[in-house]
């Protein structure tokens, strides 16, 4: 399942887990309408996204599925596309940057995390006992997943946007930690935002993108 929309400068966007590319719907009609190209894949496991095999998946792990993006962004010939990752989205567009430097112009991550601890402890105790009836590999994967090392982010040398909700999922020291340990970043806190609610059918975080995208993308 892949959505390609407008013409101009390519914009890749990859959604959260358990999700699929309509979470952006409002964002793709606000770019395309900005003039730039818009790529929005369905991620493994994901939406519309083709499994090769019939085999049932027993377990997903962030760096493929960055490898995926990474492909995917190689297989269509795109030059330094921007990137948006929401979620796990987030997760997987700083994992490709710091496997393959260089391959994204811009970025931007929201409500995004560096390992299963920088998640509320709520959301960790809720998703647990869920597993524990019955497990569903893409909440294992955000139950033990990522380790990405802070240290690992100043190999990201592009401007990233780095947005949360006041009211998100991820503790507000993790975008911190995560926006201070980036080289070149801008943080954003939406006020009366959740996880999700200034993304989906919102026009606000398209906004925050246009606007970084216009001022920051040389």
């Amino acid at each position: 399942g892949n959505t390609v929309i407008g013409k101009g400068r390519p914009i890749v966007l990859v959604h959260g887990n358990g999700e699929d590319h309509h979470l952006f719907d409002t964002e793709i009609r606000q770019l395309a309408e900005a003039g730039f190209t818009v790529y929005a894949p369905d991620s493994r496991g994901h939406g519309k996204s083709t499994l090769v095999s019939d085999e049932p998946v027993t377990e997903y792990h962030y760096a493929d599925m960055a490898e995926d993006i990474y492909q995917f962004i190689k297989a269509l010939g795109l030059k330094k596309p921007a990137l948006y990752g929401h979620s796990d989205g987030g997760i997987i567009a700083l994992l490709l940057e710091i496997s393959h430097p260089g391959t994204l112009g811009i970025m931007a991550v929201s409500g995004t995390n560096l390992s299963p601890q920088g998640l509320i402890p709520s959301f960790i105790e809720e998703y647990s006992e869920i597993n524990k009836k019955e497990e569903d590999p893409l909440i294992t994967l955000m139950l033990t997943e990522p380790h990405i090392d802070p240290e690992s982010l100043k190999k990201i040398r592009i401007p990233v946007l780095v947005t949360a909700g006041d009211n998100d999922l991820i503790l507000p020291s993790e975008t911190e930690k995560i926006a201070a340990a980036l080289p070149d970043s801008e943080m954003v806190i939406v006020e009366d935002a959740d996880h999700g609610s200034y993304i989906m059918d919102s026009e606000i975080m398209g906004k925050l993108l246009l606007d970084f995208l216009q001022r920051r993308w040389s």
